[in-house]
Parts: C-alpha cells; structure tokens; sequence
C-alpha cells in the first residue's frame, strides 16, 4: 500500500513538472511560442478572469465532465503568472505552493494546532483577526477595513465583499427587515431623483445605492446576487429563445409581434418552466 502511494504520488508530481516544462519551453526566446512570449501579468488577466467563470460556469450546469479541462485551464493561468515572475527573479511556483499551504496552516489554528474550533461566527471573527494581523504585518501596506478587496472585481460580488467585511466590523443591518426598509428608501429616492431635476448623475447614484441594497438583502438571506443573476440571465435566455422559436412557427419575427402577442408567448414561456 505504502509504495503504491508513493507511486501516485510520484505521478502527480511528474505531471506537475511536466506543465512547469511546458510553460518554459512556451516561453523559451529560442522557439518558444510568440503569443506566449509577448505575454506579461497585465494582458493575460482578462484570460485569468475568463477561466475562473468558465470553472464556475461548469459547475452551474453540473457539467462535470468539463470541470476538469476548465479547472486544467485556470491552473495553466497560475503557472504562467508564476513563470513571469521567475524570469523577472520575483518568486517561482513552488514559492506559490508554499506560501498558500503557509496561510492555510496558519490561518487554520483549529486544525493545525491547539486552538478551539468554535462556531462559523467564531471562525468567521478569527479569519478576519488572522488577515488584519497579515496586512499589518506587511511593512508600509496599508492596513484599512476594505483596502484589500480588489476593485477588478464583478461589482455585485465586490459590493458582497465590502458587505461581509464591514459586517465582521459590525456595520451591519440586525435582521433581514432593516435591509427590506432600506430597500424601500432607495427605491424612493430613486424615483424622487427622476422627478426632480437633479440630472443624470443624481439617477446613477440613487441606482447604485438600490443595487448595492440589492446586494445587501441578497446576504441576509443568504443567496450569492452574482450566481442569482446569472442564473436569472439564463432564465430569461431561455424565456427569449422560447418566443424567438413561437415567433418562428407563425413567420414572423418580434418587429412584426404586437405587445398583447408577446406578452402571451412571456407567459407560455414561464409556463413551459423557462
């Protein structure tokens, strides 16, 4: 048993290193790939972003025969940042490797060491003290409530972010009810901001403000706002592609449906469960 673990074992770090290879030789001057070689961490993070909703994507569907690729594609992106910054003498991928398995270790005094587990909000605290004491550990970072969170991120699942951070901090809305009564503030001040005069800007604002409500009502109760929208985007695909498909068994497209035909083929669409 023990030698046949060793030997899995083996096989897994031969793959690892056979991906390292892989990178290298892309990037190799003397014959390496040129879209590899013109590379650099700025151009390749829309890639990263790609991968990492393609994993989530899969997982959605329940297409798990294609999580593995997908997850295959978002690893190849780690190694790639991982080897420009090798050739730039900054860290390699084992420096990555160990410095995750440092943090998990770290941040984990529970299961690695002597502390108490507790509960999820105990965790949850202890989690947060662990981070604070990392960023302040790091000299001349900045060490805010919210600096860390990155600004590249969707909006709704950043807005998320901020959110629970703040909560951590105690800025927080007791129950589900004050998130429900803010909601209702800011959907009339939206409406008061386009009656008024006050301009574009003043609708923007008063929008964000019900959308990042939005977000906050969606935490309470427990529900991710960004895989609720896309979810509620695939919906109403669905729904559309249902009156497209209608549509074209009568010969006509939407510019010739009247209202009354498309809010008849919306309601047939909701009924065949789009």
């Amino acid at each position: 048993m023990a030698a046949m673990t060793q030997d899995i074992s083996s096989k897994r770090e031969a793959a690892i290193e056979r991906l390292l290879a892989i990178m290298r030789r892309l990037r190799d001057p003397e014959g390496g790939c040129p879209w590899d070689l013109q590379q650099d961490f700025d151009t390749i993070v829309p890639y990263t972003l790609e991968e990492a909703y393609e994993v989530a994507d899969a997982i959605e569907r329940g297409a798990y025969g294609e999580l593995e690729v997908e997850l295959g594609d978002l690893l190849f992106q780690v190694v790639f940042y991982a080897r420009l910054a090798e050739e730039r003498g900054l860290f390699d991928f084992r420096d990555v490797v160990e410095a995750i398995c440092d943090k998990l270790v770290r941040r984990h005094p529970h299961v690695f060491g002597d502390a108490e587990a507790g509960d999820e909000r105990e965790q949850a605290r202890a989690w947060e003290a662990h981070k604070r004491a990392e960023r302040e550990a790091r000299a001349g970072a900045p060490t805010g409530l919210l600096h860390d969170i990155p600004a590249v991120l969707p909006a709704l699942s950043r807005a998320l972010k901020l959110q629970r951070r703040a909560a951590r901090a105690g800025l927080d809305w007791g129950d589900v009810e004050g998130v429900l009564a803010k909601l209702d503030e800011e959907l009339a001040e939206l409406r008061a901001a386009r009656a008024g005069e006050a301009g574009e800007q003043a609708v923007r604002e008063e929008m964000g403000d019900l959308l990042f409500t939005c977000v906050n009502l969606a935490r309470h109760l427990g529900v991710d706002p960004e895989q609720a929208l896309r979810e509620a985007n695939r919906k109403f695909e669905r729904r559309v592609a249902h009156i497209e498909q209608a549509l074209g068994e009568r010969g006509i497209g939407f510019e010739e449906a009247d209202e009354a035909l498309l809010d008849r083929l919306w309601e047939s669409a909701k009924r065949a469960g789009g």
